[in-house]
């Protein structure tokens, strides 16, 4: 592993700026990287709900009972509480599951505040923060869908965008809190390489149509596979935002933009590892053998949207292009957001759908 991930920073805070310039730097670090880093000026997200999120987050992994949690396991809904090793996110490759906890939030009631799942007793009362930093992440991902609608010259223009409004339908959209143990005693070399049975996050892209990756500095352990196989650490503060007043919002394109496009936008699998000998990392500032937090937006559309390209010009000839080459399967079956997502979890979560089968 050589170096580390040159993700682009891109900073749409500015409404006076060209938007069309924007959105065209977007799309470019979409189709080239699957990644991008969002200058986090407070604007679209205030700081002090970012750090209030993850002031829940060590509430809801370090004094909530676990026996609250347990009542709150996770559901064929995604939504709810799944324990360490319980989600394997590469199930070919992987002889445990991740080692990590992780909570997950569905969209909030149509009034907004109310959250439609059980919630542990410990963290009930944040039920309405909850439920606003979910609609404040909605809207920026709504942002970020017009902005790509732009700059692929897609139409409609608002199509993406109109995708994804919640008072279209539901969806499999997620808010997820997560808590990576510190690394134990136990790890072998192959772990640390990310080779071995414990990996924090196993190598996976992501499901819906666009993710929000919210961090702390100075932990690492992200990395992203280059298209040359290689995998590279992603830094938590790349150059030029250390000063911000908080770490940029990292972006990444999951599987639905990228079948939306005929690939055109990279859907590129990621994972999250114990880092380098003895935790250290090759980011500087950065180790990875305390624990880890992170928080993720999983923005998806309205369940029933058809995953078929867009009507864009620029996605039109990216797949003819690659079906001259073989690469695309213009018989592939059609599906749904929904009936995709439903087979991915389905994938991670095997004790889930094992247990069912039992019943």
């Amino acid at each position: 592993m050589t170096g580390v991930a040159k993700i682009p920073v891109i900073d749409i805070s500015n409404d006076n700026q060209d938007q069309a310039r924007v959105a065209k730097d977007l799309v470019e670090a979409a189709i080239e990287h699957g990644f991008i880093y969002i200058k986090n000026t407070g604007k679209d997200i205030p700081v002090e709900d970012v750090d209030a999120a993850f002031e829940l987050a060590r509430k809801l992994f370090k004094e909530t009972p676990v026996e609250e949690k347990q009542a709150c396991t996770i559901q064929k809904n995604n939504r709810g509480w799944s324990a360490m090793h319980y989600e394997t996110l590469d199930p070919k490759n992987q002889r445990v599951g991740d080692f990590k906890e992780a909570f997950n939030f569905g969209e909030p009631s149509q009034q907004g505040s109310h959250l439609q799942q059980p919630i542990p007793p410990t963290i009930r009362s944040a039920e309405p923060f909850i439920s606003r930093f979910h609609t404040l992440c909605h809207h920026l991902s709504l942002r970020l869908n017009t902005l790509l609608g732009q700059g692929l010259s897609v139409s409609p223009p608002d199509f993406f965008t109109s995708a994804h409004l919640r008072e279209n339908g539901a969806s499999g959209t997620i808010l997820r809190l997560l808590y990576y143990p510190p690394a134990p005693s136990s790890l072998t070399a192959e772990d640390k390489k990310g080779d071995g049975d414990d990996v924090r996050a196993g190598a996976h892209s992501d499901y819906g149509s666009m993710t929000l990756l919210f961090r702390l500095k100075g932990q690492a352990g992200l990395e992203i596979q280059t298209r040359e196989g290689n995998w590279v650490p992603v830094p938590v503060c790349p150059p030029g935002t250390e000063t911000d007043p908080a770490p940029p919002i990292l972006v990444n394109i999951g599987d639905l933009l990228s079948y939306w496009t005929n690939g055109l936008l990279r859907s590129t699998v990621h994972r999250v590892v114990f880092p380098g000998a003895a935790g250290s990392s090759t980011v500087e500032g950065e180790t990875g053998g305390e624990e880890r937090y992170s928080i993720a937006y999983f923005c998806h559309p309205v369940g029933t949207m058809k995953l078929e390209p867009v009507p864009s010009e620029r996605v039109r000839a990216f797949g003819e292009e690659q079906n001259g080459k073989g690469v695309l399967n213009g018989e592939r079956k059609m599906l749904t957001a929904d009936e995709h997502l439903n087979m991915r979890l389905q994938a991670s979560y095997l004790k889930l759908y094992e247990d069912e089968k039992k019943e």
